[in-house]
């Protein structure tokens, strides 16, 4: 019998409970899924700009001065002067997030608060560090054609 100031043997050492290491392992996964959000990976993996020639509809629908997003297909259109479209992903280079509004020359991603100048694609506001990537686009019969070939 051990006295309270006597060593312990090694087979009275405590061990963790089972309790214990299903909390830990718990933990860890959830730390996990903490770091894959955060990791600028998120977000569907399809590609950040058309692969394919993409109809947008009319060209008249996105005034001079004016530009248009285009959820759906990740794109934002604007016409900066009359006759010249330019087009952009409308994916966030910072995190993957789609945009989701356009307001007064800027488009914003959601996510961080990243915003980009329509015209350009530059980033105005980060954490995004890299402008939006240029989608080819051109008015055919008056309407708008987005992505390769346009």
């Amino acid at each position: 019998m051990s006295t309270p100031s006597s060593p312990q043997s090694p087979a009275e050492t405590p061990c963790a409970s089972r309790r214990t290491v299903l909390r830990g392992a718990a933990l860890a996964g959830v730390a996990g899924l903490g770091a894959a959000a955060c990791d600028g990976k998120t977000g569907p993996k399809a590609a950040p700009v058309p692969t394919a020639p993409v109809d947008l509809g009319p060209a008249a629908d996105i005034p001079v001065g004016q530009a248009r997003l285009f959820r759906e297909q990740r794109l934002i259109v604007s016409q900066p002067v009359q006759g010249q479209y330019k087009a952009f992903s409308a994916v966030c280079t910072h995190a993957g997030c789609v945009a989701d509004k356009v307001d007064n020359g800027k488009v914003r991603c959601p996510c961080h608060g990243s915003e980009f100048d329509v015209n350009t694609g530059k980033v105005l506001q980060g954490p995004a560090g890299d402008p939006l990537p240029s989608v080819p686009v051109r008015s055919t019969g008056g309407k708008l054609i987005a992505g390769p070939e346009a």
